[in-house]
């Protein structure tokens, strides 16, 4: 994505206005009717998002399908509330974009600024609607510990970003609710060394209309996708902050280890900045 095209990304979400002065947690909170207003409108973008992919989808070319998934994502982040706001440099085609992972959201965060192939866990293919959505969006399968399996996610990973695609993964396996950051499994980076296409660290933050942290989007713990859906509607405006990485390159014979740590170490960075993840009451 050019600087172009990553202007025109941000500018179809409404972009982040003045922050009010800090309230009560109570403030944050989203009427019962405009809650009410924001269901209906969810189970409308929704219908409009299955009756494309399934008829729409068919009749278009990859770079149609990835302008219509950027658009629909960015009115999905309108619908709930939640205004996006990208720092650093532009997503770079062909990159592989590691992320840290807070909630199911972060999907539509990601392809509202730049449109994305995902890896997810094998299962989600079996899940109704939801897996033949993701398959009919680029996402990549992965069958844990087969390692003819990683051998053919490598292979598909490789041709989507040699075709100039972005992929993005979530190498630390798992939610948290934002404040810190696991792990990060270097495997998941190998794709891209394969067949030397750089990495990109996207540091992932909601936050409040004040500039709080916010755990509302968090699908973490023992929480429901409903119970994540209900604070997520319930908070008046969140913001998603995505703060861009410049590419890390990988043809340099530098190992999948000391590039995940370089990974890990850009987006705890950002994560850790003073007052980026110090939770608030109510938030």
């Amino acid at each position: 994505m050019n600087a172009a095209e990553h202007k025109a990304a941000i500018a179809d979400v409404t972009p982040p206005q003045a922050a009010p002065a800090a309230g009560s947690a109570a403030s944050q909170r989203t009427p019962r009717l405009l809650r009410a207003w924001r269901y209906g409108r969810l189970a409308l973008h929704l219908a409009q998002g299955l009756l494309t992919v399934a008829f729409v989808y068919p009749l278009c070319s990859r770079p149609t399908h990835q302008a219509l998934r950027r658009h629909w994502s960015a009115g999905l982040l309108r619908v709930l509330g939640i205004e996006l706001e990208a720092r650093g440099e532009p997503v770079t085609p062909g990159c592989m974009l590691v992320a840290n992972h807070i909630s199911w959201v972060d999907i539509f965060v990601i392809n509202a600024l730049a449109p994305s192939a995902f890896v997810s866990k094998a299962e989600v293919r079996t899940w109704p609607l939801i897996g033949w959505l993701a398959a009919r969006n680029d996402t990549i399968f992965l069958r844990r510990g087969s390692r003819g399996h990683a051998r053919i996610i490598n292979a598909e990973t490789a041709a989507l970003l040699n075709a100039g695609c972005n992929v993005a993964i979530f190498p630390e396996g798992t939610t948290t609710d934002g404040s810190h950051l696991l792990h990060f499994h270097a495997a998941l980076l190998q794709p891209a060394i394969a067949c030397g296409h750089p990495l990109q660290p996207l540091a992932l933050q909601y936050r409040t209309a004040d500039d709080r942290f916010s755990r509302a989007p968090a699908y973490d713990g023992e929480l429901s996708l409903g119970a994540c859906v209900v604070n997520i509607v319930a908070s008046r405006r969140t913001i998603a902050r995505v703060s861009v990485a410049a590419p890390i390159p990988t043809c340099d014979g530098v190992d999948r280890r000391t590039l995940a740590a370089h990974a890990h170490a850009q987006i705890a960075a950002v994560i850790a900045e003073p007052g980026a993840a110090s939770p608030q009451p109510g938030t």
